[in-house]
């Protein structure tokens, strides 16, 4: 098998976890997003739109170091085959790169674009996230 079908680590993708002051990958559990109602808060949090998709965040307030991640692929991605392409690639993702990047007790959904999660180069992807959960993190007034 060559290393071209080889996934990038999180490390080829800029700043380590120390350096960036985001929580190291020990203190992260991830669990996946399952009630509506789940999705729908996170919907009402934080947004940053990325070329490859969309990722929405809020914190939950709760003293959990857990990390829940949903995937949202519409319809407007394709048929049944193409959105479960799209979400196999975004469980991806979250799998290599949230455990490093991710903050404890927050709540994620990564929102599939049409076209651009499908096709767009896993190693941009992973860029793409990075750039989108450090905007979501940033401190606002």
């Amino acid at each position: 098998m060559s290393d071209e079908m080889t996934p990038p680590k999180v490390s080829d993708i800029g700043a380590s976890a120390e350096a960036s002051g985001t929580p190291s990958a020990v203190s992260v559990c991830l669990e996946g997003l399952k009630q509506r109602a789940d999705f729908l808060r996170a919907a009402q949090g934080r947004r940053q739109g990325t070329g490859s998709f969309m990722v929405q965040g809020r914190a939950r307030g709760d003293a959990s170091p857990v990390v829940r991640v949903g995937f949202t692929a519409s319809k407007k991605i394709g048929n049944a085959v193409a959105r479960n392409r799209a979400k196999r690639r975004l469980r991806a993702l979250a799998r290599e790169a949230l455990p490093a990047l991710a903050h404890p007790g927050w709540d994620y959904v990564i929102v599939a674009k049409p076209d651009a999660t499908i096709s767009r180069d896993y190693k941009d992807m992973l860029v793409d996230l990075g750039v989108a959960l450090r905007s979501i993190h940033k401190v606002r007034p």
